[in-house]
């Protein structure tokens, strides 16, 4: 639903803008690092936008394959930030889908806390109902006592 994901996004959105920043960031600097290594080679690179253009169906993987480097180093620097840039622009889709999964855990937490929620205070009145009424309290013993007469004492064991 809608709502859901707009709380996930609002839940995550420092992780998503930083994640979106440093994609766009490596995009730009791909982009123009590229064009200055194809721009005397490649007439595909002959202007800064079409490296640009290049960068972004590179990095979002897209691919058509209309501009390609043809120099060794455009080569090596596409490959290098093609798999750094793919991890930034994939990035969200990991962050969106763990936040989901928290906020589906986190509700299913909520429906069986609230379920247990009224038998727990049933209990708790009952128990102060009975704590209450009955002046002996002859059924409130310390745990201690009761097996201090069970067990022997640490003198009897001479441990020491």
């Amino acid at each position: 639903t809608w709502k859901l994901l707009g709380s996930v996004v609002y839940a995550h959105s420092k992780e998503l803008i930083t994640a979106w920043y440093i994609g766009f960031l490596v995009l730009i600097f791909a982009s123009f690092l590229v064009y200055l290594a194809e721009k005397d080679a490649n007439s595909d690179f002959s202007s800064y936008a079409d490296s640009l253009w290049w960068g972004t169906i590179t990095l979002t993987t897209i691919g058509y394959g209309d501009k390609t480097p043809h120099t060794w180093l455009g080569r090596v620097l596409a490959a290098g930030f093609a798999l750094l840039g793919i991890s930034f622009f994939a990035l969200p889709a990991g962050i969106l889908g763990s936040g989901f999964a928290l906020k589906v855990q986190e509700q299913h937490r909520q429906k069986h806390f609230e379920k247990r929620r009224m038998p727990a205070a049933n209990l708790i009145q009952a128990a102060w109902r009975l704590y209450s009424t009955d002046t002996s309290r002859a059924y409130l013993t310390a745990t201690w006592y009761y097996y201090d007469s069970i067990l022997p004492s640490f003198r009897e064991l001479a441990l020491l």
